[in-house]
């Protein structure tokens, strides 16, 4: 970055901050933490035994970088004014953080779902648990590989950086964020499928979720759907039971994208690339790695141990078991979620 400009934009921001002690620099380190606990919260609650997948390392290494930007300004902000290796860091430096780790957040929507959306194509029908090592460092390398590029395509446009700079010193009460055009498209993206896939099989869902009753299974709790096959073409019934499956999980992330885009919000980029909204959109292509392959995937225990958050067994086929009632009528087919 152009050094005198940096200089005397820290030097503008730090005389202002005795004013504002607080202000936009603990509203940031809030945030930050906010979000690393939710991160870490997710991390503990999703399902443990699970094949390994690309996902699940980028989700391990936003974790750390977002851990790395909380210390990071925390050392900032409590220390507020310091030099280290010849940089004077003041709390003009928490924002400037901030707004890099936004903008390196912003890009790598595409380039992450591309990746992950080939891996699951490739990966859904394997029905090994553990992959092979080579597996494992493919999936590292691609996670370093995104992050690098990631940062150095950021980092190497100096229209960015001096944009960010004149920011900065115009407006040191004020910390401009970038939000994301790519996760705003993915979306809307999102909400199109579905509701084309609704559209497709409405009946079929109005049908299953008509026939929706409670059961006992295993000493839990479950939801059957119990319905009379019509003829209907198999992968048009796996698009039903994949849909229904996947909003019985994460509905309320659907409902709150589409209020964000009714509302036209804009939601900063280093708080929109979570783990949360990470395993929504797994699931997304997970289901849509299913009904692409349907026909290649094996119904074995194994299989299933794709998603750490919703159960796609159901999907395949037909529940029978001793352990829940009958069905309502001869031949009908059940699923369970």
């Amino acid at each position: 970055m152009a050094a005198i400009l940096s200089e005397n934009c820290s030097g503008q921001y730090h005389s202002t901050q005795v004013h504002q002690p607080l202000g936009v620099s603990c509203m940031l380190l809030l945030v930050m933490l906010g979000k690393a606990f939710l991160d870490f919260f997710m991390l503990q609650i999703k399902q443990k035994k699970v094949k390994v997948s690309f996902m699940g390392y980028f989700c391990v290494s936003l974790v750390l970088v977002d851990f790395m930007l909380l210390l990071s300004i925390s050392f900032i902000f409590y220390f507020e004014d310091f030099v280290l290796w010849g940089v004077r860091f003041t709390r003009y430096y928490i924002c400037l953080l901030t707004q890099i780790i936004s903008l390196t957040y912003g890009i790598l929507h595409y380039p992450v779902y591309l990746v992950a959306a080939l891996d699951y194509y490739v990966t859904v029908a394997q029905t090994s648990q553990f992959p092979k090592r080579g597996q494992r460092l493919l999936y590292v390398f691609a996670v370093v590989v995104i992050w690098i590029s990631g940062f150095l395509c950021i980092l190497k446009v100096p229209a960015i950086y001096e944009e960010l700079e004149v920011q900065n010193c115009v407006s040191p009460y004020q910390c401009p964020l970038h939000a994301s055009v790519q996760s705003y498209s993915v979306s809307c993206a999102m909400l199109l499928l579905m509701s084309v896939a609704f559209l497709a099989c409405w009946k079929e869902v109005t049908t299953m979720l008509l026939s929706v009753r409670a059961v006992c299974f295993d000493g839990q709790p479950v939801l059957m759907f119990s319905y009379l096959s019509n003829g209907t073409c198999f992968k048009w019934q796996l698009l039903t039971r994949l849909l229904i499956c996947f909003l019985g999980t994460w509905a309320p992330f659907v409902f709150l994208q589409i209020i964000l885009l009714f509302l036209g919000a804009r939601i900063p980029a280093y708080v929109e690339m979570n783990v949360p909204w990470l395993y929504f959109i797994n699931s997304f292509l997970i289901a849509g790695a299913y009904w692409c392959r349907c026909h290649d995937v094996e119904l074995t225990e194994e299989m299933w141990a794709t998603d750490p958050f919703v159960s796609w067994k159901f999907c395949f086929m037909p529940f029978n078991n001793e352990n829940t009632e009958p069905a309502d009528k001869p031949g009908a087919v059940i699923v369970i979620c």
